[in-house]
């Protein structure tokens, strides 16, 4: 194993985690924002439609884009880009420019989300072992960091402002350094149309599991926080809590999926995360007191943690060139993103939050049925891509 190969695993990790970190940073302070500049629950909603509208224009063009340019480039344009939205959005003052704000966030994330992935997958293949559990492991471990930084400042008495720009302040140089360790993806053979033939049926159904699971991870991240402090009447700090406790359910079942889909494989897995999702999640919607929810959070997230990575990685098999089906399948899922939040502020605004919240039960349990249709045997292994040297030998 060559020290470029391992140095690429620890920064699309790293990636991950610095990904999980400023999109945190934002959702667990949503309270504190709507408090700055007295927002509705509608209009929390309009601004984290407007969020995922920008990240999702962004993923629509990212089939051509991976083909063309590859996860490297687009990651080292992106990362830095996502940093300095993330300032400016702290900085907004008032409704109009916090939605130009929250929209080039949004455009800049979805330039990031779908190369990392696309990265993942192409160091997964290098590895030619499963690793895009441990991936997004990463993305787990930056939402806890966002989750427990913003308990600290609301302890400290900082406001969303400071919060939110001292965590992009701070990504950004990390975002510009990582941009050395990235791999080329395997060169792209001359006159293909992967960018724009239709992709084999598996990556749509794989997009469709990523758009119920998005929805869910979705509606725990912009939503959860309100649940707790408005319904079940818990204090802000500990309201902020559950979102760092559901990433943190993520991560232990993250940190394992990569063996157990090893064991069980990912049909079953999935079928298994969404019956979890289901349940833990009625618990939630059921518990009498905030602390009994904040344990069955915990539980949700480790229901619905593998999916997306299971996912991912699975349309990244699915064709030579990972990008372009990895794209396909992520702007899929985070249609899910988009519209989860959006459809439970609405929903909450006719019936209450807690009945809208209900969807997300109905979501698992479309996710475990969706599950039995995939194929029952997967890839038996994840084809290596040729090293470096491989790849000058051959040109």
């Amino acid at each position: 194993m060559t020290r470029d190969l391992r140095m690429a695993r620890y920064g699309a990790v790293l990636t991950f985690v610095l990904a999980g970190l400023m999109v945190g940073t934002m959702t667990v302070r949503i309270p504190a924002l709507t408090d700055k500049l007295d927002l509705s629950e509608s209009m929390v909603g309009t601004v984290l439609l407007v969020w995922g509208l920008g990240a999702l224009v962004t993923m629509q063009s990212m089939r051509r884009v991976m083909a063309r340019m590859g996860s490297r480039t687009v990651l080292r344009v992106g990362g830095p880009l996502t940093a300095l939205s993330l300032v400016g959005l702290a900085f907004a003052p008032n409704l109009p420019v916090l939605l130009g704000a929250v929209a080039f966030f949004g455009m800049a994330f979805g330039m990031v989300d779908i190369a990392m992935n696309a990265q993942g997958s192409t160091v997964e293949r290098a590895y030619g072992r499963p690793l895009m559990n441990g991936m997004h492991a990463g993305w787990c471990v930056g939402a806890i960091a966002a989750g427990g930084v913003g308990s600290l400042s609301i302890a400290l008495g900082l406001s969303f402002t400071a919060n939110v720009a001292l965590v992009g302040l701070i990504s950004l140089p990390v975002m510009i350094a990582l941009g050395r360790t990235y791999l080329p993806e395997a060169p792209v053979a001359e006159g293909t149309t992967a960018a724009r033939r239709r992709m084999p049926p598996v990556v749509y159904l794989l997009g469709a599991l990523m758009f119920f699971a998005f929805m869910v991870e979705g509606t725990v991240a912009d939503w959860n926080g309100l649940y707790m402090r408005d319904t079940l009447g818990a204090p802000e700090a500990l309201a902020a809590l559950g979102y760092p406790i559901f990433e943190l359910g993520m991560l232990i079942a993250r940190l394992t999926g990569d063996r157990l889909r090893s064991r069980y494989g990912v049909r079953g897995m999935l079928t298994v995360s969404g019956l979890a999702t289901a349940g833990f999640f009625a618990v939630v919607l059921a518990a009498p007191v905030a602390v009994v929810a904040l344990g069955a959070v915990f539980f949700v997230g480790l229901g619905v943690a593998t999916i997306s990575p299971l996912t991912l990685s699975l349309a990244g098999t699915a064709t030579a060139t990972p990008g372009p089906a990895i794209a396909q399948a992520g702007a899929m899922g985070y249609a899910g993103l988009l519209l989860g939040p959006v459809v439970i502020g609405f929903l909450s605004d006719a019936t209450s939050l807690r009945t809208a919240l209900g969807l997300a039960v109905v979501l698992g349990l479309l996710i475990a049925g969706a599950a039995r249709f995939l194929p029952r045997r997967e890839p038996a292994e994840i084809t290596p891509l040729p090293t470096r040297t491989e790849q000058a030998a051959a040109a």
